[in-house]
């Protein structure tokens, strides 16, 4: 599974990307980013209100309860405003 980081998710992880092999029990984008946190404090601390992170899988935004497949792109950003 490839992972991206965009913005200041970016930044207080510390990688742009890294490709994983999540545990076999983590089978939704909810169980996903529960996993990341348990990672470590880089992690844990942005990723802990998922008011200000979204989500897409394979390009296309999703729920906390998207199921995920091996091999999916997922991507995690702030929320994005226009103006």
């Amino acid at each position: 599974m490839k992972l991206l980081y965009f913005a200041w998710l970016r930044t207080r992880i510390g990688t742009a990307e890294e490709d994983l092999d999540p545990p076999a029990d983590v089978v939704t984008v909810a169980a996903l980013v529960d996993w990341l946190s348990s990672r470590g404090p880089q992690f844990a601390e942005p990723l802990k209100n998922r008011k200000l992170v979204r989500v897409a899988v394979n390009k296309e935004y999703v729920g906390w309860d998207h199921p995920l497949r091996p091999g999916d792109e997922v991507a995690l950003f702030p929320p994005v405003t226009g103006g």
